[in-house]
């Protein structure tokens, strides 16, 4: 990469837990948080991953869908982290970047029910400004007072990597020194359960929550719903340096590619997987050999575990990283699984510790031959570390994060 892009801040909300720590621990116990969800009842599935209350904030945020409340919530927190304070910079410097795969869902389809049972006088005059899914990093950028470009990924279950590469961009092109960037999602709602169950994509495991989401699993039927919100700081590197901020790691490169090959199911060899994999590893000047870890998209799904686990035999054959998949622990939480599994991976290098990937016993053929952490973190040094995420639509996203 031509500018050094320097990680100082992250923020998470998710199932698991409010903030990074809480996710961390949780994610390096291997503890799953799928449970049975009473708003889901009469749905074909009726467990998920939901995110735990949070704290009762400004008064203002009754206006937000759900996504964006984890958002600010996240976003306040990477900044913090970051040692930044929205009166201290120059907020023309200052870029927002979000992905989300369906921006405010959840205060569509409860408005619509208003509107099919009530009538149109008890519609919220905010429900566009709380659906539209631009509106996420519109919000973000309003409460910042972020004047910089201000911008919305949706690349499906890619739009929160999706989101981190656009940043990336932004800030080496000369465009902003520091972008507040990640993604978030709210799709645990009836309308969603009952389209993804539709589609065959879910775990059936409803009796059993807790051992439904099984990533590379041999007994493996789908993935769990789930909702959260991942953030981090991204700083021109020279931006950094000046206010003395130590990085907690490095955007060291990046690769998107598109399939072109079916609407929701990936390459069946991979193929657009290994093309993003190789043109991230040669921006950092690396190659496969030369890869610690790798943080999976890992959706406990019969066919993406099969692609993706081929994929990761194949590339590293001589020397194969540790590989991991939160979403054994927090589920599937859509468009802001990237921007999420993005911040562990960063927490990987700084920590030198692999989480384990929950519920995985054994493989089947398809997922053998990778190393799997599994039963316990690992603790390993992690100089350099991948993040996959892929969507529907043929979206692939691979992120090159190297220690600072």
């Amino acid at each position: 990469m031509s500018e050094e892009i320097a990680v100082t801040g992250v923020g998470l909300v998710t199932p698991a837990g409010v903030g990074a720590e809480q996710t961390w621990k949780a994610v390096c116990a291997g503890r799953p948080t799928a449970q049975a969800d009473p708003a889901l009842s009469g749905s074909p599935v009726t467990m998920s991953c939901r995110v735990p209350p949070l704290e009762r904030g400004p008064g203002r945020l009754w206006r937000f869908d759900h996504g964006t409340r984890f958002l600010l919530t996240a976003a306040r927190e990477a900044l913090g982290a970051a040692r930044l304070e929205p009166g201290d910079w120059d907020p023309a410097r200052v870029a927002v970047v979000v992905g989300t795969a369906a921006g405010g869902i959840g205060t569509l389809e409860t408005q619509h029910r208003k509107l099919l049972t009530t009538g149109h006088g008890v519609l919220s005059p905010m429900t566009l400004p709380a659906f539209l899914p631009n509106m996420t990093a519109g919000h973000l950028a309003l409460e910042l007072g972020a004047t910089g470009p201000s911008l919305q990924t949706s690349t499906a279950c890619a739009s929160g990597a999706t989101a981190l590469i656009i940043a990336c961009l932004l800030l080496q092109s000369g465009a902003c020194d520091i972008a507040v960037a990640g993604g978030t999602d709210a799709m645990v709602t009836p309308l969603c359960a009952a389209a993804f169950a539709k589609m065959g994509a879910l775990s059936l495991r409803s009796h059993d929550p807790g051992s439904a989401s099984r990533p590379f699993d041999k007994d493996r039927d789908g993935f769990v719903l789930g909702e959260g919100c991942g953030m981090l700081v991204l700083e021109r590197g020279r931006h950094a340096a000046s206010r003395a901020a130590r990085p907690l790691a490095l955007l060291a490169g990046h690769g998107t590619t598109s399939d072109a090959h079916h609407p929701t199911a990936p390459h069946p060899e991979g193929a657009g997987l290994r093309a993003a994999t190789l043109t991230a590893l040669e921006q950092t000047g690396a190659g496969p050999d030369d890869v610690d870890h790798i943080n999976a998209h890992g959706t406990s799904t019969p066919l993406n575990d099969t692609v993706e686990a081929t994929a990761i035999r194949e590339l590293y054959a001589r020397r194969p990283p540790s590989v991991t998949s939160a979403k054994g622990v927090l589920g599937h939480t859509m468009g802001a699984a990237g921007a999420i599994e993005a911040a562990l991976t960063v927490l990987s290098i700084v920590n030198n510790t692999v989480p384990p990937t929950a519920n995985f016993t054994a493989p089947d053929d398809s997922t053998a031959g990778i190393d799997i952490v599994t039963t316990a973190g690992r603790a390993q040094p992690v100089r350099l570390a991948l993040s996959h995420s892929l969507g529907f639509g043929g979206h692939n996203t691979v992120l090159a994060f190297t220690a600072a």
